[in-house]
């Protein structure tokens, strides 16, 4: 029998507006869901709660997919999900802190590394180039009327080329866009992710060796 919580349930809805039920999104919606299921285990909830606006959902998938899955990008996936919890951790957005940290976990192979980026990503262990990214990303974010050329020249001097340089600020730019909207619309995160890619339980390997 499962273990009765103990505390009140954290994740009680998906948005604060209406959610359309699946089966009420036009059909290439309920496609694009139905894929997300079979990759994925589940439908992430910012697909449920931008179905409200079908219009949007289709601008932001299309926005997504070509920023973080499309074969042209210039970052690796890694340090694309890097940059967004740095900035969704400045931002405290709670949903895309998240489901971008669990893929931080997942990508690096590294089940603390996602944790670490998101409570202070200064003491995680980065390469030079991941450092000077994420830096450039956090200034971006938290102070950008004072960002200018000698933070663009930092990332010269690890290496970017000019179109890297224009994908850490176009990646930085959209997950400001999205961790508002996340907090305009209440949005909160699949319960799935807090539990993904962790370390394993201590007690499987007690179990197995009596």
């Amino acid at each position: 029998m499962a273990k009765k919580r103990e505390t009140p349930d954290q994740l009680q809805h998906i948005s604060k507006l209406p959610v359309p039920d699946e089966k009420d999104v036009d059909e290439d919606l309920q496609k694009y869901m139905r894929i997300c299921r079979e990759k994925l285990g589940l439908v992430p909830n910012v697909i449920r709660a931008f179905a409200l606006r079908p219009e949007k959902l289709r601008t932001f998938i299309a926005k997504y997919n070509e920023l973080m899955l499309g074969d042209d990008a210039k970052l690796t996936r890694l340090e694309r999900e890097m940059i967004a919890v740095v900035v969704s951790s400045h931002n405290h957005c709670v949903y895309c802190i998240t489901s971008h940290s669990q893929a931080v976990r997942e990508l690096s192979g590294d089940p603390v590394l996602g944790d670490i980026i998101m409570i202070n990503y200064r003491e995680a262990n980065l390469t030079e180039r991941q450092r000077a990214i994420l830096d450039y990303a956090f200034k971006l974010t938290s102070n950008p009327a004072e960002l200018g050329d000698d933070d663009r020249q930092k990332l010269y001097d690890v290496g970017l080329t000019h179109e890297e340089v224009f994908e850490v600020t176009d990646t930085t730019a959209y997950f400001n866009y999205t961790n508002r909207m996340t907090h305009g619309l209440g949005m909160l995160p699949n319960e799935e992710y807090f539990g993904m890619n962790r370390l394993p339980d201590p007690g499987l390997h007690k179990d197995a060796a009596e």
